[in-house]
């Protein structure tokens, strides 16, 4: 006879749930749901397309917020009812049922726990990620494009919708440098641990046999701005190049110049966007980007924290943040918190949430 006693734990995960709940503001939350679904429902909403967009993917984020809340709290008391089915049946394959879901939910309150610690002006808003192959030659192209695929998986796992923005092809194998998307709640403030520059050790694919590379790339994260916060740009400011948008090993694939590279004069800031199939549609996202990175820098400038958000990043000896060593061992190691996991291929197939929280835990108490 199974007689399981979970309700210590179960007492302690719903103590812990109302009080994030409470620091998370869900009241506020209900109240700016009701708000914008109002403002959503407003016949005239798509007579300004982009004020609708914000709209809906203002309601669209706080509504997965709500909903995540809720699921927790519907699943903890689902849980009190399965444990008293269990112990009245007395069948050991229910009671593995309600401890891996015990474990499922512990799992979940951690996360919540961890998005509590984001507190900072922007950690609320979609993420920017940009890399950049450093050091290492064809290796270090190919470990950028490994690391882009680690962040996309990691998006795809948590359901974050993503787009790749621009994708710059190097010649023999792998990326130059990636722009891609992560429109999701807190996905800026959870990110934001991961920019530095990130090391890789193998035995090359591409160089001589039984010998070990080592390669970098570098990782920005920055926020992405809603119009209101955008600092005006000049039109005088700035160069606009159009090209067309070109594949692996420079092939084209599209027809037109469509794409589209922005630089900024003054300081020499380049942001291209080749993902959408209009120039109007490329440069509007361009523009967003340069926005939010000249924003970046003018709040740099004036808390005289230059770089702090997004980081000057070297990608080369010295400054790695993170060790992923495939030989003559395997470990992926963050060298900030000592956290370390010894399976890189789950690392690099978007397994990172350990890494994001011990990197917030990490920065909450640097800071504090």
């Amino acid at each position: 006879m199974i007689e399981l006693d979970l309700a210590d734990r179960i007492a302690e995960l719903r103590s812990t749930f109302f009080d994030i709940r409470s620091v998370l503001g869900v009241d506020r939350l209900e109240a700016e749901i009701a708000d914008l679904t109002e403002r959503a429902g407003a016949q005239d909403l798509w007579d300004d397309p982009e004020n609708a967009q914000k709209v809906t993917s203002a309601l669209s984020h706080r509504q997965s917020e709500l909903d995540r809340m809720k699921n927790i709290e519907r699943r903890l008391d689902d849980l009190e009812v399965l444990v008293e089915l269990t112990n009245e049946a007395g069948d050991e394959e229910s009671a593995q049922e309600a401890r891996d879901e015990l474990e499922a939910l512990q799992k979940m309150m951690d996360e919540l726990e961890v998005q509590t610690l984001l507190d900072g002006e922007y950690d609320d808003r979609p993420a920017v990620v940009t890399i950049r192959a450093g050091a290492g030659g064809v290796d270090a192209a190919d470990f950028a494009e490994m690391l882009m695929r680690m962040y996309l998986r990691w998006a795809e796992k948590h359901k974050y919708p993503a787009t790749v923005m621009d994708t710059s092809y190097a010649e023999e194998a792998g990326i130059k440098s990636a722009t891609f998307e992560i429109d999701a709640p807190y996905a800026f403030g959870t990110l934001s641990v991961e920019a530095g520059t990130h090391r890789l050790v193998r035995m090359s694919p591409f160089g001589a046999a039984g010998k070990r590379q080592t390669s970098f790339a570098a990782v920005e994260v920055i926020p992405l701005m809603e119009e209101t916060d955008s600092v005006e740009v000049p039109e005088n400011d700035i160069r606009v190049d159009v090209f067309r948008s070109s594949g692996p090993g420079g092939q084209s694939v599209n027809t037109t110049d469509s794409a589209v590279r922005i630089t900024h004069l003054p300081t020499g800031i380049v942001v291209s966007m080749q993902n959408e199939k209009s120039q109007i549609q490329n440069r509007a996202a361009a523009m967003r980007v340069l926005q939010s990175r000249l924003l970046i820098m003018q709040k740099e400038q004036e808390a005289a924290a230059k770089k702090e958000l997004a980081g000057t990043i070297t990608a080369s000896w010295g400054d790695q943040m993170r060790s992923y060593v495939l030989a003559p061992y395997q470990m992926v190691k963050d060298l900030r918190t000592e956290h370390e996991v010894n399976n890189p291929n789950a690392v690099f197939d978007g397994d990172l949430d350990s890494f994001i929280s011990a990197g917030i835990r990490w920065r909450k108490q640097k800071h504090d």
